[in-house]
């Protein structure tokens, strides 16, 4: 994690504590917390959309994933029979 051991993350909360106090840390910690996982969120939609809008624009897409996924169900179903 960026090249951070223990010892300097344990210096880095230190100083975190001196400098907010410890009512202000977990009010910190939790907007920390939220503003990760909304900006996680709205990179896995903007990647949701991506694909969304490849499929619907590349002529047939659909029908190559549709054969695509009847041959992986082709190997499957050898893949057990051959066991």
């Amino acid at each position: 994690m960026f090249g951070l051991g223990t010892p300097e993350l344990i210096v880095i909360l230190a100083i975190a504590f001196l400098v907010f106090g410890g009512k202000k840390l977990p009010e910190i910690g939790e907007g920390l917390g939220k503003g990760i996982k909304s900006f996680k969120k709205s990179m896995s939609d903007v990647d949701e959309a991506k694909n969304k809008l490849v499929e619907e624009n590349v002529p047939g897409l659909k029908e190559v994933n549709s054969i695509k996924e009847k041959v992986d169900q082709a190997k499957d179903i050898t893949n057990v029979l051959k066991v």
